[in-house]
């Protein structure tokens, strides 16, 4: 069973801290009064990141922060974080998340996702630590046969290695409470993230082409990109095109927080969705975005992409109900700070 302790005297580690949805929950953490330690080894995230969770939060609660560029899997570096912080809980959202390029390079997924999940909870046992939540992905529950998808829904075979990783590691958390019941896990599984800090501070950085929906209609509203491609407009839908669950960051940022109170002096796995519990398509998202930067954005529709499902969205009735929970933002609200943060950094923190 996790030791209950009240904020200001819980250090968090969040692994992957300084990227998108880690550095938002690092800002949520410290305004809240947790400390935070971040492990990032900023292959796909930036130190800048974290300089600008530091002017977010302000000089007090900065100095709560403590930032390591270190790789996860790398063991002796996971020791030093260890033997350096009184580690209490830690959030794991340290991975690879790209699922296209899953597909091409599935060893380097496997290797990574589920070697540094390991390295990191065998770390976590040998310091006493056995408090984690996992960042997890409603591509766990596959296909859906009904919607809305609920904790309840069975989980499906992955359509590729990226979501393979999220089912096997939650597998790996779940078997490791069975073995030893101290073990405190929840497993949050997450829609579609996006949106920003409204402050345009921090934000999505993709790099290269981007592989979600939001960033990309970003880049065709900063010019970056001359149309939208929307694959399918014949899908079983309202509008014929991809219906998801979008979640502002912010949101998503304070279910870790919420999760973090919830499961304080607590034992067992526990599953909660995290979605504002509505769909919106991908035309919808277009609409809102054109709103969001007062010009209607270009889009051509192109064939469906293989393993590409209609619909998605989930039922987040019980974090509300456990939790005390929900999400605050809609699909304006993401747009317009998504747009904010795209127009304040072009090339995203390589603009700086």
């Amino acid at each position: 069973m996790s030791v209950a302790k009240k904020p200001e005297d819980t250090c968090v580690l969040v692994t992957g801290g300084a990227g998108f949805i880690g550095s938002h929950t690092v800002v949520e953490l410290l305004e809240n009064g947790y400390h935070a330690v971040i492990v990032d080894d900023l292959s796909n995230s930036s130190a800048k990141a974290v300089d600008r969770v530091k002017t977010i939060v302000g000089e007090k609660a900065a100095a709560n922060l403590t930032f390591y560029e270190a790789d996860v899997n790398d063991r002796a570096a996971l020791e030093r974080v260890f033997s350096e912080n009184t580690i209490d809980r830690v959030i794991h959202f340290a991975g690879f998340k790209a699922v296209g390029e899953s597909v091409g390079k599935p060893i380097e997924y496997y290797t990574n996702n589920l070697g540094n999940t390991l390295t990191l909870v065998d770390v976590m046992r040998e310091h006493g630590c056995k408090s984690i939540i996992f960042s997890s992905s409603s591509t766990v529950y596959g296909d859906p046969d009904s919607l809305p998808l609920t904790e309840e829904s069975p989980k499906k075979p992955a359509t590729n290695p990226y979501g393979w990783t999220k089912w096997m590691i939650e597998q790996v958390l779940t078997d490791l409470h069975t073995a030893d019941p101290e073990w405190d896990v929840v497993l949050l599984r997450y829609f579609n993230p996006i949106g920003a800090h409204e402050s345009g501070l921090i934000g999505e950085d993709p790099k290269g082409i981007p592989n979600n929906l939001v960033p990309y209609v970003a880049q065709v509203a900063i010019g970056k990109r001359e149309f939208v491609r929307v694959y399918g407009d014949d899908y079983p839908t309202p509008d014929g095109t991809g219906v998801r669950d979008y979640i502002h960051v912010m949101d998503l940022a304070s279910g870790h927080v919420a999760a973090l109170a919830w499961m304080n002096g607590r034992s067992g796995v526990e599953i909660f969705n995290l979605g504002t519990g509505r769909g919106t398509s991908v035309l919808e998202v277009i609409k809102a975005f054109s709103k969001a930067c007062g010009r209607e954005l270009p889009y051509k529709v192109e064939p469906r992409r293989a393993g590409d499902i209609a619909e998605n969205y989930g039922n987040c009735d019980k974090a509300a109900r456990e939790m005390g929970w929900h999400a605050r933002y809609d699909i304006d609200d993401m747009c317009r700070d998504s747009w904010n943060w795209q127009q304040k950094n072009p090339d995203g923190y390589a603009t700086a």
